[in-house]
């Protein structure tokens, strides 16, 4: 990208000029290179020059990228405690806006409570590959496994300033193909997080058909680092089953014979920007772009995993008081714990006319103690406006698969004009839109299957009852 290659090596130009004036003097050359990192960060945020800001900012970033695990902890450790907001100057903010309450009060309330490492990661945003650095900061920051408070103050810090510079109004969207250049091409292969690509020539599977595409944001400040990207298979009829779409020997379509458009692997690329959502905006930008190339796809679907199911099936496996399992239920649901079930017919039907029910009611009615889907792509693409649309029994075959959620698989159904009524459902009432065919699946509670018992059955029914008429929010 010529432009973003122009704003690099002026960057970098600056900060050589402005390196060149701090180290011209013996004394700031001296300050400079006796100061730990911790004077050189006080040193940035009361820098006023911008070349020598720049090149102040550079130093930090350069000794920040040597240090080891314990460096990095106490680095991190050390913008969590010594640059957080001025507590004097709140105090006194606090106490001129009991007594004013005007728009000055609040402006200088706001400044005062703005932890001083805002600003500080502001300014070493401004460095040479400034922006590249803070998110692997971010990463590291992610990686600890003892967050304290002062963490996530931190990280709370971090998620504010991304969530303006990677705002949408920055993002490129770009179609991934097999002419993309390799080391673009390497990195899909290195990021794809649902449906592992095992080398070039299964990736080149998925890029070079005229019946594929692939769509990834930029950021003009990670140029050739892709942010997330989407696969797309162009197919005349929704698939239930991964194989279906990923299969070699599968039969190929011209792209104007298709009509419907199969999201079938969306990955986040940078661990530094977990919680900043991009993927919302790719997918709707990539069904207008799709609409508009293609005006013969009707159908925009996805065929997404479940990762958190099997662990919510285990727990309440687990509770001898969940009322959602008979006995005979546990007794069919032990057969998951033999590998050798999926290649078992009868067990296999067993197991389908007892998980397709506690599958809708995991999506259903199932709530996180805020009140949103317990699975993390189901509050994505639920969120995003989409329509559960079908549970596809062994969708998914892959060791990760059956792992993550006994191979069950599910479409979203992308209805554009639908797509703002679904969103404000869930986000107002907690309703979560699916098709008939899903909520009839609920239905299948009935005595039948569960040998009569109506003592054991009615929590299951009550619950469900209770949700699909509004009962519970």
């Amino acid at each position: 990208m010529p432009g973003t290659s122009f704003f690099s090596d002026m960057l970098q130009g600056i900060t050589e000029r402005g390196r060149k004036l701090l180290f011209s003097a013996s004394r700031s050359a001296d300050s400079i290179v006796e100061a730990d990192l911790e004077t050189l960060c006080e040193m940035l945020l009361s820098s006023r020059g911008e070349a020598s800001g720049m090149a102040i900012a550079a130093e930090i970033l350069g000794r920040w990228s040597k240090l080891d695990s314990a460096g990095v902890e106490h680095f991190l450790q050390m913008l969590s405690e010594k640059f957080g907001a001025d507590t004097a100057k709140l105090d006194k903010a606090v106490d001129r806006y009991r007594t004013e309450k005007s728009p000055a009060a609040i402006i200088a309330l706001h400044k005062a409570a703005e932890p001083r490492r805002q600003e500080l990661l502001r300014r070493l945003n401004h460095a040479p590959s400034g922006t590249a650095k803070l998110v692997r900061m971010r990463q590291q920051l992610l990686a600890s496994n003892d967050r304290s408070d002062d963490d996530r103050a931190l990280d709370a810090d971090f998620t504010h300033l991304f969530g303006s510079w990677f705002n949408r109004g920055f993002l490129t969207l770009r179609p991934i193909d097999w002419s993309t250049p390799a080391h673009i091409l390497e990195k899909i292969i290195k990021y794809e997080a649902v449906h592992e690509i095992a080398g070039w020539e299964e990736l080149r599977r998925r890029l070079a058909p005229a019946d594929r595409r692939c769509f990834a944001f930029f950021h003009p400040r990670l140029a050739d680092e892709p942010l997330v990207f989407v696969e797309v298979a162009l197919t005349r009829s929704v698939p239930s089953a991964i194989k279906d779409v990923l299969d070699e020997g599968r039969e190929q379509i011209e792209p104007d014979q298709a009509t419907t458009a199969v999201f079938y692997s969306i990955s986040n690329c940078q661990e530094g920007l977990r919680g900043i959502s991009f993927g919302n905006f790719l997918i709707k930008q990539v069904v207008e772009d799709l609409r508009r190339d293609l005006p013969g796809l009707r159908n925009f679907v996805t065929l997404s995993p479940v990762p958190g199911f099997a662990r919510w099936l285990t727990r309440a496996r687990s509770s001898e008081a969940e009322p959602l399992l008979t006995e005979e239920d546990r007794k069919v649901l032990g057969l998951l714990d033999d590998p050798a079930w999926v290649d078992d017919a009868n067990a296999a039907n067993e197991i389908e006319h007892v998980l397709l029910p506690l599958a809708a009611y995991y999506f259903l009615i199932e709530r996180t103690p805020e009140g949103r889907p317990v699975d993390p792509v189901a509050r994505f693409h639920l969120g995003n406006g989409a329509r559960l649309d079908r549970l596809n029994f062994l969708g998914d075959r892959s060791a990760k698969a059956m792992q993550q959620a006994h191979g069950l698989m599910v479409n979203y159904l992308y209805k554009l004009e639908d797509i703002e009524m679904n969103h404000e459902a869930l986000a107002q009432r907690g309703e979560v839109t699916a098709s008939p065919a899903v909520k009839s699946l609920l239905g299948r509670n009935g005595d039948s299957r569960r040998g009569g018992r109506n003592e054991m059955s009615r929590p299951f029914a009550q619950v469900m009852n209770d949700r699909i008429g509004g009962g519970r929010k």
